[in-house]
């Protein structure tokens, strides 16, 4: 099971990276004929757009997998272990209620998705915003998951504060340099 889980989130990484090299060629495909040719390929900019929803959406399950959302644990580092519990219960909570709103909106607008053509390329709606079933699911799914390794015991105090340090975040040194006041 967990292998599949691990090709399922290998499959949607390899999704976003031929989503952003199709925006990429598209658009600058059509500057250049633009600027060439003064003309360009009307299609592109729709599919481009369409490339960065699906880039987008794809991107954020990627991320909430891997705990890379953006998060403060200024207060949750500093709360004992029981109010760490109740922050990530809370959290996760919430968040599962975000993804089954989303899940239940795509839901109520499939209909007018359905019926509703893009003007260029002439494909339904659906097919560019029906990436928000999978969206719902899989994140809620994750967020159940999540809420299980709580309940049943299975999360360690570390795992509870699910910020990621920053790779870019400066080191700055303890003290001052010599003759540097602050």
């Amino acid at each position: 099971m967990a292998r599949g889980i691990d090709l399922f989130f290998k499959l949607l990484e390899v999704l976003v990276v031929a989503c952003l090299v199709a925006m990429v060629v598209m658009v600058f495909g059509n500057v250049v004929l633009r600027y060439a040719l003064n003309s360009g390929i009307l299609i592109s900019e729709e599919m481009s757009r369409y490339c960065f929803i699906w880039l987008t959406y794809i991107g954020a399950m990627v991320a909430m997998r891997d705990k890379g959302h953006l998060g403060v644990d200024t207060l949750v580092l500093r709360l004992p272990l029981g109010g760490k519990k109740l922050c990530f219960f809370l959290s996760e909570s919430l968040m599962l209620l975000c993804n089954l709103l989303f899940l239940l909106g795509t839901w109520k607008m499939h209909e007018l998705q359905v019926t509703n053509v893009s003007p260029v390329v002439g494909i339904s709606m659906i097919w560019i915003y029906g990436i928000g079933y999978v969206v719902g699911v899989v994140m809620s799914l994750m967020n159940l998951h999540q809420l299980f390794l709580l309940l049943s015991g299975q999360l360690t105090e570390s795992d509870l504060v699910v910020v990621v340090e920053s790779e870019d975040s400066v080191n700055l040194p303890a003290e001052p340099a010599q003759g540097l006041r602050p």
